[in-house]
């Protein structure tokens, strides 16, 4: 399975209501996230996935781009918490270890109802 694979696997994992899982098959040993409104273990970001599929069991995640680089993963993507949400374009960019993810940092925009840029987000 390639880097790529393993990100992809895990945010889809994480986004389904499996986060145990996602850290269980593809995070290593002290691994260390960026989200700045949870503590920076493994422990805490799961459980936080975990209580945020508990909230949004309807929730929506696409993925749109996934680019590799040597050890590094970007992930670009749609969350949506249910049908009806806008959402929001998520980047999570992942710092790999032989296969395993040692480091996390996800970056969110809401997307607008309106918008100037005729491109979009996506």
């Amino acid at each position: 399975m390639t880097k790529k694979e393993i990100a992809q696997n895990f945010l889809k994992l994480a986004a389904s209501g499996h986060p145990h899982e996602a850290f269980r098959l593809y995070v290593g040993e002290n691994f260390k996230h960026h989200n700045v409104h949870f503590k920076g273990d493994a422990d805490t970001l799961m459980l936080a996935m975990e209580e945020s599929a508990r909230k949004n069991p309807n929730k929506i995640f696409e993925i749109h781009h996934t680019i590799a680089d040597h050890d590094f993963v970007a992930v670009h993507s749609h969350l949506k918490q249910n049908a009806d949400d806008s959402g929001f374009v998520v980047v999570h960019i992942f710092k790999f270890e032989s296969d395993k993810i040692i480091e996390l940092w996800d970056m969110g925009q809401p997307i607008p109802t309106e918008m100037i840029n005729e491109n979009g987000m996506f």
